[in-house]
């Protein structure tokens, strides 16, 4: 992984989170302003970077307890498959060891990298949502 840092850090620019998040194509990188402030608001937010480059993160809710839900893992596509997106799973994973259940909902093109984490597919679920994003 080279010079990667994980950090717990809740506090972005909007120009750090605009860049990431359009780095993956995703809408949401539309709404820098949003994100900023959902990102001082989720319990968890580990992010990794190379020197002062945000290059990824995990965003994860929880209800205090028994459930946690990852909301964004997200990964700049030249630092895919060098170990940090799992690298970062790894420290939800840790944070949350103790509750009963940990939720993802994964795009299939991403399903096996989850399955390689831990995860499972669930056979009688199916994500539902009500959105204007649009990836």
């Amino acid at each position: 992984m080279n010079d990667i840092i994980i950090k717990e850090v809740h506090e972005y620019t909007e120009s750090q989170l605009a860049d990431l998040f359009l780095s993956v194509e995703w809408s949401s990188g539309h709404f820098p302003n949003k994100l900023k402030i959902a990102m001082q608001n989720f319990k968890t937010v580990f992010s990794a970077w190379d020197g002062d480059c945000l290059v990824g993160m995990i965003c994860a809710m929880d209800d205090g307890v028994m459930n946690a839900y990852v909301h964004y893992l997200l990964l700049r596509p030249e630092y895919q498959d060098r170990g940090i997106g799992k690298q970062l799973v790894e420290k939800v994973k840790e944070r949350y060891k103790d509750y009963l259940r940990i939720v993802v909902v994964a795009y299939n093109a991403e399903i096996g990298f989850y399955e390689n984490c831990g995860f499972k597919k669930a056979d009688d679920a199916s994500p539902m949502f009500i959105t204007d994003l649009w990836t």
